[in-house]
């Protein structure tokens, strides 16, 4: 099956070869036979009843600071394409919504990996909230009275905005610090945004552990460590990824949201358990697959071409 891929996704020219996701899962697609194009999301447009895009064919090699290989810049119709993958990275705002709408006119005739009508649903932070027994104590609002209350009845909360991404803005309020009416503050003076408020999990010195599901099946799991004084153990701010196995709570948390994440197209997911407690779960463009595969010797990103082709050999 040789399928016509293409990839909405932040520059290539600018990613880490061995740690990107997007990077391996194109890897992975050219080595099938896919041919693969490539565009930007400022570059996605809808015209007079089509969905196009402007962007380039594309060759992917494993060759640090020689990593790609583009065509002739063209414009292409995307309904034209078997597969479309949305793969930018938050912020979740209006323009990444923008782009789920649009796409969204093409699926599922060109199949859109994540379905974008679910990714706009089930963005990172909200989708835990319909397994409350599953994480730990949460509360969105932007009311200061509503926060105050809850570090009132927890002490010891994480705060953070409801739609960032990769650690950043995440504080941690110990039952001494005196900054949530200044942290909210400054959080309601940038946008018009709720925060999301969760009791602090001691066990994140242990490491935040990031569980891949494809197809809503779990295929393993690395653990990520906080650096030495830090709260966050995302590796964009110094988290260290650690081999992990998957424990019978993983598998039961798995479990439970897998069906959900299946029926709704969510093919590529990440969620992030820490100390038993699921946290998030991670559909718009999540990561892990390479640093995965190198732990565990398995071949993640040949998990989700294998599902994707069963989904459209079955279309």
């Amino acid at each position: 099956m040789s399928l016509k891929i293409a990839f909405q996704m932040d520059p290539i020219a600018g990613i880490n070869i061995n740690a990107d996701s997007t990077f391996r899962i194109a890897e992975e697609a050219e080595a099938r036979g896919h041919s693969l194009f490539y565009y930007t999301p400022d570059k996605l447009a809808y015209q007079e009843g089509r969905v196009t895009a402007r962007g380039w064919p594309l060759n992917v090699r494993r060759e640090t600071g020689n990593h790609f290989s583009l065509g002739e810049y063209q414009e292409i119709d995307l309904a034209t394409q078997d597969v479309v993958w949305l793969r930018q990275d938050p912020p979740f705002d209006m323009g990444y919504i923008t782009t789920t709408h649009i796409l969204e006119m093409i699926h599922p005739k060109t199949l859109v990996v994540n379905d974008p009508k679910w990714v706009r649903n089930y963005p990172e932070k909200l989708l835990v909230l319909q397994f409350p027994d599953l994480t730990p104590p949460t509360t969105i609002a932007r009311d200061l009275e509503t926060l105050k209350e809850f570090k009132a009845r927890h002490g010891d909360i994480i705060l953070k905005p409801l739609y960032g991404n990769g650690g950043a803005g995440v504080f941690r309020l110990d039952p001494n610090d005196r900054n949530l009416n200044s942290l909210h503050e400054l959080f309601t003076g940038i946008n018009r945004e709720p925060l999301i408020a969760q009791v602090f999990l001691h066990d994140v010195a242990q490491g935040d552990k990031r569980v891949i599901l494809v197809d809503g099946e779990p295929v393993g799991a690395i653990n990520r460590v906080p650096a030495k004084g830090e709260t966050r153990s995302n590796m964009h701010v110094g988290g260290r990824p650690e081999k992990v196995a998957l424990t019978e709570r993983d598998r039961e948390i798995c479990a439970r949201i897998g069906p959900l994440l299946r029926e709704k197209g969510q093919i590529f997911v990440g969620i992030d358990v820490i100390g038993g407690n699921l946290t998030e779960i991670n559909v718009t463009s999540p990561t892990g697959i390479q640093e995965l595969e190198r732990f565990d010797g398995i071949n993640v990103a040949a998990r989700i071409w294998d599902a994707i082709e069963r989904r459209r050999a079955s279309a």
